[in-house]
């Protein structure tokens, strides 16, 4: 049946890209057609766009675009954005990590867009782009995107926020990728602590060239601002960019410090705050750089809050770390001085500089690269398990948030759509079955039973439970396109259930690497980048059951199941997940419920 399976694949690709024109269901066309004729002249209406001539008063001592005027700036177009969807007073919760990609020179304009992505219960998430254009040569460059968390506030009412309809395909990714970032947000220290917890950093201080060694407690700063009205809206809080703006600047003292030139802010890990500021208020910003690397280092800032001179306790308002580098004539980053911390909190500080920055290269290298340039198969390890979940889920709802599926053949109710979108080809089988939404969730997240159903699932063996949600399974499957092995995957099984009324129950798969489970002989190992299932609740009792399974035209052989296939084969397989979910519908085991 798997060598059927593989044939039909093959021979699929002429008949179904032939036909990418061919008729879509009544619906999706009917969806195209709006969104073409609303795209006309279409702008969100949460959108707002600022642009600022640099002058010489923003700028640094190299004539470039100070970052601290630059967090002041996305702040304030990110809160006009929140303010113009929420229709009251706003104000800055967090700020996601930022990369800078160019610096900005005096004479140039910086552009910064922001929109709304999600609005939640009283929160939501704003989207920023920036970019610098310069004037003469017309030339534009991508300085950076963040995210930004704003929080609604009426003094005499509770704020509940209006929903937001995205309309194109970017507003539905980001609308729908919005609720898995919210997630990560509410678990970030959490995730912090446990990822350092897990992540032993081996780092012999004393093999190190002692030459150029800077001890720590020499790079300490400590400022005090006094929060004035201009620092602050009308509601008479600190501004979120005002408060960035000195953390960058105390930051920016300490890294001069080590380094003795002029240190380029790279980037900024979660700007979090954790209690408003008001006019009258002393901020004490305190500085210091946690551990220098080859060509980078990392900058701790903290800011505690108080009101009077006489006050002993500080309200923690802000922490952040900021990652500098000192660049030459050539933009080329140069060495630096080796730090030598402090004995005790210093060392900690040390120690968990060198786990974040580990962090930080996986997160980036997972959750920034582009999908065609990740591998299908990434290593799994504590320190990167949150974000590889995350890169799992937020995958496959960008998958089903693309407009341009083509409806390839509809046979039993089962309807099957295919894309193909740059180096991916992508399938997507979809039915309606008369099962509870909550249920079928329960039966489909539980890969264990998949067997009972798919064919292609020979056995699946549940090897670590990373956590409630998220599970890595070893599957073993027939042998495929005539080579006589089975065939074997590692695979990460994230589920989630509907952030709000209107979202679908996600199960995402995708290959992952484990040590305790490497590539055997008696096994031919299979990979696959995005597959998974979205479950609509579509009434009382009634289901949509969506699959959709991407992969590159040389993995084909290799996708992990062939349920989106292209024959009345993979119909006939998905028509046993319907009968598997209407036969067990009333099965209420403790071992699905607490999966």
């Amino acid at each position: 049946m798997i060598q059927t399976v593989g044939s039909h694949l093959r021979r699929g690709f002429a008949s179904v890209f032939s036909s990418r024109t061919s008729r879509k269901s009544a619906s999706r066309a009917g969806d195209a057609d709006g969104a073409m004729a609303d795209g006309e002249g279409y702008r969100n209406p949460t959108e707002v766009q600022m642009s600022q001539l640099v002058l010489p008063c923003h700028t640094n001592q190299r004539g470039e675009l100070s970052v601290g005027q630059l967090l002041k700036w996305i702040d304030t177009t990110a809160c006009l954005s929140a303010e113009r969807h929420a229709g009251c007073p706003c104000v800055t919760a967090s700020m996601d990590d930022i990369y800078f990609e160019h610096t900005i020179s005096v004479g140039q304009v910086v552009n910064i867009k922001a929109k709304v992505n999600r609005a939640f219960n009283s929160s939501m998430e704003v989207g920023i782009q920036v970019t610098s254009e310069d004037l003469c040569s017309e030339k534009q460059w991508t300085v950076c995107k963040a995210l930004a968390t704003f929080v609604a506030h009426r003094e005499l009412s509770k704020v509940k926020l209006k929903q937001i309809t995205p309309r194109t395909e970017e507003e539905k990714t980001e609308h729908s990728v919005a609720a898995e970032r919210r997630r990560m947000r509410l678990v970030y220290a959490d995730t912090i602590k446990d990822l350092l917890a897990n992540c032993a950093i081996q780092d012999n201080l004393e093999s190190r060239d002692c030459s150029r060694m800077v001890p720590a407690e020499k790079t300490r700063v400590e400022s005090v601002e006094l929060v004035l009205p201009p620092h602050a809206n009308h509601q008479g809080n600190t501004f979120g960019g005002q408060i960035m703006a000195w953390m960058e600047n105390v930051a920016t003292i300490a890294a001069s410090r080590l380094c003795r030139s002029h240190p380029t802010l790279k980037a900024i890990e979660m700007f979090h705050f954790r209690g408003p500021s008001q006019v009258g208020d002393r901020l004490v910003l305190k500085a210091i750089v946690n551990n220098a690397f080859k060509h980078s280092m990392e900058v701790g800032v903290c800011v505690e809050a108080y009101r009077q001179e006489a006050e002993t306790h500080r309200r923690h308002i802000n922490s952040a770390f900021m990652t500098f580098v000192v660049l030459d004539a050539d933009d080329q980053p140069q060495l630096l001085p080796w730090i030598q911390p402090q004995p005790g909190d210093g060392e900690r500080r040390y120690r968990e500089a060198s786990a974040r920055k580990k962090i930080r290269l996986d997160r980036k290298y997972i959750v920034s690269c582009k999908q065609a340039e990740v591998p299908l198969s990434v290593p799994w390890d504590p320190s990167n398990q949150v974000y590889l979940s995350y890169n799992n889920v937020s995958s496959l709802k960008m998958l089903v948030a693309k407009d341009n599926w083509v409806l390839s053949s509809e046979s039993n109710q089962v309807r099957l759509y295919t894309l193909e979108d740059d180096k991916f080809l992508s399938f997507h089988m979809e039915m309606t079955v008369h099962v509870d939404a909550a249920q079928a969730f329960l039966l489909l997240s539980d890969l264990r039973r998949r067997p009972e159903w798919d064919r292609h699932y020979w056995s699946v063996e549940v090897v670590q439970q990373v956590d409630e949600d998220d599970a890595i399974c070893h599957v073993i499957s027939p042998p495929l396109g005539g080579n006589p092995k089975p065939q074997d995957f590692v695979i990460l099984a994230s589920r989630r259930k509907p952030c709000d009324n209107g979202d679908p129950y996600i199960i995402a798969l995708r290959s992952v690497t484990l040590p305790t489970h490497p590539e055997t002989p008696e096994y031919r190992r299979g990979e696959t980048l995005c597959s998974g299932f979205c479950l609509w609740r579509e009434g009382d009792q009634l289901t949509k059951v969506s699959y959709y399974n991407q992969a590159t035209p040389g993995f084909l052989n290799y996708v992990t199941t062939n349920v989106t296939g292209l024959s009345s084969e993979f119909s006939a397989t998905f028509k046993a997940c319907e009968q598997f979910l209407v036969d067990n519908r009333s099965d209420l085991a403790p071992s699905l419920q607490t999966l």
